[in-house]
């Protein structure tokens, strides 16, 4: 097939919200934005397990233990649903990985900060996690194929990793005033990472315009942002904490919530590597990579002992 006449179907296919495919030709552009955009996605569900992590042997009752590992068991599950369509595009898993260990790749900016006490599971589950979901219900109808299919069954789940957030903080509301002090100093520390996890300002992304015209993403980034702070600030009130941004308030006029200045400096320091636990978290994945050579190396050599008796 000829680039015109390939470039005339993609954009009848963009044009009439039929599936870009894997096979199909696509612009050069639009396979380098997919696979920055999945491989990101992966790499902040494998990296989003760790701040988790820690607190699996530490929580504190054993149904707490169940759902913990369950959802990081599901995150793990997500990064290999997107690892392989990525993989769609072109590029190998072992690329992906090299990037994302080198500090090449980017993750969330969300999974640089430090889980410091348990109040802080449940308020990743629902602002962390509530603010993925707005994010990614849309990516459920984003133009390419293997994408959007991989997100319908991660969209499920993470609406699931919201609940149990939420509901884990509710009782904690009801608890003692210790409890209710831990809530509140939660909420405090990842109310504005969370909202920056919608990445920069529509003036400062460069990357939304193309992605919205390609129907990649749905919405821009300040109109996702604004959606997640509308729905939270009631469920806030539910929980009886108080969002630590003093400019929030209800616009009439606008019929959304105004809310204050995002720290664009804290934002940047962090995505360029220099946030509380950046360094910690690429030296943890670093360090399963190494220590889990072994276990590699072994499934490839089940793998082609079994071939070789299959061909026998």
């Amino acid at each position: 097939m000829s680039e015109e006449k390939g470039k005339q179907l993609f954009e009848q296919k963009i044009e009439n919200e039929v599936k870009i495919e894997a096979r199909d030709w696509m612009p050069d552009a639009y396979r380098k934005t997919l696979i920055r955009q999945i491989s990101q996605h992966a790499h902040s569900e494998i990296v989003g397990m760790l701040p988790e992590g820690n607190w699996i042997t530490r929580a504190p009752n054993l149904r707490r233990k169940l759902i913990l590992v369950a959802k990081a068991q599901d995150e793990a599950g997500h990064g290999l649903y997107l690892y392989s369509a990525a993989e769609t595009l072109g590029i190998t898993r072992d690329e992906m990985f090299e990037q994302l260990h080198t500090g090449k790749a980017k993750y969330s900016s969300i999974f640089n900060y430090p889980t410091l006490t348990w109040a802080d599971i449940g308020t990743i589950g629902w602002l962390v996690d509530g603010a993925a979901i707005m994010n990614q219900v849309m990516l459920c109808r984003t133009s390419y194929g293997p994408y959007a299919r991989a997100m319908v069954k991660i969209c499920k789940e993470e609406s699931f990793h919201q609940r149990q957030g939420y509901e884990s903080l509710l009782v904690l509301s009801k608890g003692t005033d210790a409890q209710k002090a831990m809530l509140q100093d939660a909420v405090d520390r990842w109310w504005w990472p969370s909202i920056m996890m919608f990445g920069p300002s529509d003036a400062e992304s460069t990357n939304s315009e193309k992605s919205i015209e390609w129907k990649i993403k749905r919405q821009t980034n300040d109109e996702l942002r604004q959606r997640f702070v509308d729905a939270t600030v009631e469920q806030a009130e539910i929980l009886g904490v108080t969002l630590p941004d003093p400019d929030l308030k209800w616009n009439e006029e606008r019929g959304h919530y105004d809310f204050g200045e995002i720290d664009w400096e804290e934002f940047w320091n962090v995505v360029k590597g220099n946030g509380p636990c950046n360094k910690e978290r690429l030296a943890a994945r670093n360090k399963a990579w190494d220590e889990g050579a072994w276990v590699r190396e072994a499934a490839m050599a089940h793998a082609e002992k079994k071939a070789k008796r299959k061909a026998a």
